[in-house]
């Protein structure tokens, strides 16, 4: 399909510069095609500037495909750069739901190299951004973690800035004293925090502040890409790292050993 031939598109909108950005570039590139903005939440409370993780995407695409049968469009895009595993996984499952729709991936055609050349486009066109050249952070957000990219975390020699994080306390400036916290687990499945029966929802929120007061869940690696290459970023996930913790010591109580069945073969001599 020529880029003169989309009609109306969805877009994954984040409310972030990227896709911010990709709403006028896809009017100004694909004939003025209508562009509906579809945003999900992911459990990230009241901030829907940011979507994130492996687990979110084929999420946040099977809505998107479904909106845009609903709304008739024969394309969706997103933000995705060309260099992450996320492009992958949005596509794949738009591709799995319904092929005919076309995928449009501007950071795959676009001239825009940088987010630094993204602000300035979007200043041309006059829209809205919250990011400046100071704080060029690309930061995707949901109920399991925010990720922090790009800027500064680009050269692996520099430490990340305090004043980058959100979610978490620094351990200089976490409290003294410990807390206790008790998790109900049925089946393996978090169902309860201090003998209270909880949501999955309602105990990631609560350990979230309560970790993220006692600088819990930050860690700064690199990652492998599937397009080849590496990268680079630094996560806040402090209701992730107490459950699979809390998960783990349940594991090391639980018999792995299961009794022989019937059809089991039989022991060497």
């Amino acid at each position: 399909m020529a880029k003169d031939k989309a009609k109306k598109v969805v877009l994954s909108y984040s409310g972030g510069l990227d896709t911010s950005v990709i709403v006028p570039w896809l009017k100004n590139n694909y004939g003025g095609c209508e562009v509906i903005c579809f945003t999900a939440d992911l459990g990230q409370n009241e901030d829907l500037s940011g979507l994130g993780t492996s687990m979110a995407r084929p999420l946040i695409a099977k809505k998107l495909v479904e909106v845009a049968e609903a709304e008739g469009a024969d394309a969706v895009s997103h933000g995705c750069t060309g260099k992450g595993n996320d492009q992958v996984r949005f596509e794949l499952t738009v591709m799995a739901l319904n092929p005919k729709l076309k995928v449009i991936a501007p950071w795959r055609e676009w001239e825009i190299r940088s987010r630094e050349d993204a602000i300035h486009y979007a200043q041309k066109h006059n829209v809205p951004i919250s990011q400046t050249e100071k704080d060029i952070y690309s930061r995707d957000s949901n109920i399991f973690h925010l990720s922090h990219e790009g800027g500064i975390l680009e050269n692996p020699w520099n430490e990340p800035e305090e004043k980058m994080y959100q979610l978490s306390a620094s351990p200089e400036k976490a409290p003294d004293t410990g807390e206790y916290i008790e998790i109900d687990f049925e089946k393996g499945n978090p169902v309860g925090l201090n003998g209270e029966k909880l949501s999955g929802v309602e105990i990631f929120t609560r350990l979230n502040t309560v970790g993220g007061k006692h600088a819990i869940g930050r860690a700064d690696i690199v990652e492998n890409r599937l397009v080849g290459m590496k990268s680079r970023g630094v996560y806040e996930t402090p209701a992730g790292t107490i459950i699979r913790k809390a998960h783990q010591a349940l594991e090391s109580w639980t018999p792995s050993w299961r009794p022989p069945s019937a059809t089991s073969p039989a022991p060497c001599a």
